[in-house]
């Protein structure tokens, strides 16, 4: 908001028309009005002040579709629902921006469907999509990735840490130098610092940077179905797969410190450090 509110100063036909949560809505009555716009600076207080209905995905898209020039809807959420919404929005040429990785990631089918409906020659009034912060967050890796593709190099192979919660971890618990601290210490140091989702095993499962990598992938060709298709290195004790909540998750990672200290002592013995890499072999048309 921050940044759309600095561009509305630059360049004031820019105007904020709707700001919607799971269970709190605010948007302009009268959305033709081109002057008319939400205060940048007081939507959050308009948005828990409100008494608006909330719109579902199909009344969303309608709302935009009436407002005048081209609307631009901003998924910032990681909710199927809303990937719902993209298909519609773009054939009204209403454009996404967003990085949940949700649309991307899921059925191939779903991706070919999005792209094919997006603005094109063939489409020229559809909407564009923007993902580029579902892989890489704020780096250009997707849009570099697509200019090398479009201007002729061949992309052999693809590899890194895609998940800065885990870098940040394994950053802790196995150092280049030092010994680094207990797992289950380092997990709720990143817990408690926010890097990690409220349920840390929604991170330690792998799936996050399995779906990056599916993004990637069918970026540089392949067609990958979804995260099922290749295995995903899980962190999760198989002893605390099945606990009910990510509270007592936390309450006994301690007791499996064991399995961590036992990976991140192997490697030492190899000269080498614990990282959560994940890689994309194009030729090959592997993923791990």
């Amino acid at each position: 908001m921050n940044q759309l509110s600095t561009l509305r100063a630059q360049h004031p036909y820019i105007r904020l028309a709707l700001v919607s949560r799971s269970s709190k809505s605010v948007y302009i009555e009268d959305n033709l009005a081109q002057s008319l716009s939400l205060d940048f600076a007081t939507w959050e207080t308009a948005l828990a002040e409100s008494t608006q209905a909330v719109l579902n995905s199909h009344d969303t898209v309608a709302y935009l579709q009436k407002c005048p020039g081209r609307a631009i809807l901003i998924d910032n959420t990681s909710s199927d629902q809303i990937t719902q919404s993209y298909i519609p929005s773009v054939q009204a040429g209403i454009s996404i921006v967003t990085p949940n990785k949700k649309a991307f990631s899921g059925p191939m089918g779903l991706w070919r469907e999005i792209f094919d409906q997006a603005y094109s020659i063939n489409h020229p009034d559809r909407g564009f999509v923007y993902h580029e912060s579902t892989v890489g967050a704020g780096l250009p890796i997707l849009s570099t990735l697509r200019d090398l593709i479009a201007t002729g190099d061949v992309i052999h192979r693809i590899e890194g840490v895609f998940s800065g919660t885990m870098s940040f971890l394994f950053n802790s618990f196995a150092p280049v130098e030092g010994s680094g601290g207990k797992w289950s210490a380092e997990v709720k140091k990143a817990k408690d610092a926010g890097y990690t989702e409220p349920d840390p095993r929604d991170d330690l499962n792998g799936i996050d940077v399995a779906r990056k990598l599916v993004i990637l992938a069918r970026i540089v060709g392949l067609d990958v179905e979804g995260t099922e298709a290749f295995p995903v290195q899980s962190l999760i004790p198989k002893e605390l797969e099945s606990v009910s909540s990510g509270e007592e998750f936390m309450q006994k990672l301690g007791e499996y410190d064991h399995q961590m200290e036992t990976i991140k002592a192997d490697a030492q013995r190899e000269g080498k450090v614990v990282r959560f890499v994940g890689s994309i072999d194009v030729a090959k048309k592997e993923l791990k």
